[in-house]
């Protein structure tokens, strides 16, 4: 418990340096969108679409991994429902 408590704080603080370059980005991309929209380009409804994707991917990914595992410990409580009748 403890091992994975220090990781997880690691990991924060790791994060945590590289925050102000991330958020340095969002401001360019939000001129530049805005920029290309009012020049009659179509970009920003891609940057959209991506935002989107990215968005939704982790909880595809975290649904996915959930139902396979309910999956599974169901069919492990079925099989040891099933030895006990044996």
């Amino acid at each position: 418990m403890k091992k994975s408590v220090w990781i997880l704080a690691l990991l924060l603080i790791c994060v945590s340096f590289g925050a102000d370059d991330l958020l340095a980005q969002c401001p360019m991309c939000r001129a530049t969108a805005e920029t290309n929209l009012a020049n009659g380009g179509t970009e920003g409804k891609g940057l959209n679409n991506g935002i989107m994707y990215m968005l939704f991917t982790p909880y595809v990914l975290i649904g996915t991994i959930a139902i396979l595992w309910w999956r599974n410990r169901q069919q492990t409580e079925d099989v040891a429902t099933d030895e006990t009748y044996v």
